[in-house]
């Protein structure tokens, strides 16, 4: 099987920590049109944006899977059947890959890559932010309102979190290590619905 990526460094490492199984290989690519123009047996784009102009350029080829690194924007926002991973920095290293299908007839092809990778996967609902960068955006932005009311330092709430929670990262570390902007984002398309998401003031500050 080979499989097509666009990807960034980060991202390439971190995929790249996983061995490729025999009989799979890579085509890493910089740019959509590059992605559109390989032959291949699957597709991932890593850098996904739901920007409109980039998501009409984005379609399944030939029927092979499409996978789109869209944590924030559900299948409905996209417009489109492609298939939605969670592959934010940090999270592509887990045991456990969050996949969310716009499409039922998407689980075959879904499988198939998977197999091939030896990659294990769970199938979540077509929802904003999915499971895991849900609850992390949530535990960041907590963190941003204990920080911005004066409680106590991005060190100390880190260290009260390892130790309370036995987390691995602290909520501040977590935001580094995913990108302040990519949390900043998801809670802005969660706040839409829910009110209890809305960014905190010490977070949009520091995201400018």
């Amino acid at each position: 099987m080979t499989i097509a990526i666009l990807a960034n460094d980060v991202l390439k490492k971190e995929w790249l920590e996983k061995e490729a199984p025999e009989g799979v290989a890579f085509i890493w690519v910089d740019s959509v049109s590059s992605l559109l123009m390989v032959e291949a047996d699957a597709y991932f784009d890593l850098l996904f944006d739901a920007d409109p102009e980039r998501t009409a350029r984005l379609k399944p080829l030939n029927g092979k899977p499409l996978f789109v690194n869209a944590v924030p924007w559900t299948g409905q926002v996209i417009g489109r059947k492609l298939i939605r991973v969670n592959a934010w920095p940090g999270l592509l290293r887990r045991p456990l890959i969050e996949v969310a299908l716009t499409d039922t007839d998407q689980l075959e092809g879904v499988q198939l890559v998977f197999d091939a990778l030896q990659w294990r996967y769970q199938v979540v609902p077509d929802v904003c932010g999915m499971i895991t960068p849900r609850v992390l955006a949530t535990i960041v932005n907590e963190a941003y309102f204990t920080l911005g009311a004066g409680v106590s330092s991005k060190e100390e709430i880190d260290i009260a979190m390892k130790l309370g929670t036995n987390y691995p990262f602290g909520p501040f570390v977590w935001s580094s290590v995913i990108g302040l902007h990519n949390i900043g984002a998801l809670l802005q398309e969660l706040a839409r619905s829910d009110a209890r998401y809305t960014p905190a003031p010490a977070l949009v500050q520091e995201l400018g």
